[in-house]
């Protein structure tokens, strides 16, 4: 079915970026499946999982089709996953709070967003993974709160294996991408500039209801 007869409102394609081993995998899988797999295979290239949701805003139910891009977080597959940035319009990003360097390479990740991503200041969730092993941890919450604070993102724990918080850090980023496609602050190519709630019954020519521009630059950005 071509994209101009999907029968939702928005496409939200959201990232999950990180250290190789943080639970992204697992995250997106309890998130869209509600299950968890124990068995770790390291995500090769890129990868994605789909789901739909209704998303009230202002009175108004919008249909969700989310897209969930899971990314490798190895070195050797940086350069593919960064291409991914820029059309994302929102960034789940992981560290393990039993894991010392991948905490530390969150600040690397973000930097990277600001170069590759739509704009300087994306819509970012900073979320330590893995709270179920609390036992172990060694990035206690304070410091992951600075460092969060530092870049001006959310930060929230959340567990991939008991799926606490999995669903309100989805919740969370997804409250500030619609904020930001209301108030029309992502770059043209990005933004369903004339999306429209549809009514029961209304009949509507679909190239009218979504109508995508082009525009690519950064200035175009209100962030």
């Amino acid at each position: 079915m071509p994209p101009m007869y999907a029968d939702y409102d928005y496409l939200i394609k959201l990232l999950a970026l990180g250290d190789s081993g943080v639970g992204k995998t697992c995250f997106l899988h309890q998130y869209s499946e509600g299950v968890f797999h124990s068995r770790f295979i390291s995500t090769v290239g890129i990868d994605f999982r789909e789901k739909r949701l209704i998303y009230n805003s202002k009175g108004i139910n919008h249909r969700i089709h989310l897209q969930l891009w899971d990314t490798a977080g190895q070195e050797r597959f940086r350069s593919l996953t960064t291409s991914f940035f820029r059309d994302s319009m929102g960034f789940l990003l992981f560290f393990d709070i039993t894991n010392e360097k991948s905490f530390l390479e969150v600040q690397n990740w973000i930097e990277q967003l600001k170069v590759h991503a739509y704009c300087e200041n994306p819509d970012i969730i900073l979320c330590g993974n893995k709270l179920d092993l609390d036992y172990l941890r060694v990035v206690n919450s304070q410091r992951a709160k600075t460092l969060a604070e530092k870049y001006d993102v959310p930060y929230i724990e959340t567990s991939a294996y008991t799926g606490e918080n999995v669903s309100k850090a989805v919740e969370m980023l997804l409250d500030r991408v619609m904020l930001r496609m209301e108030s029309l602050s992502f770059p043209g190519r990005m933004l369903p500039v004339n999306v429209l709630p549809i009514e029961n019954g209304q009949s509507e020519a679909p190239e009218e209801r979504i109508r995508l521009e082009h525009a690519t630059d950064k200035s175009k950005c209100n962030c």
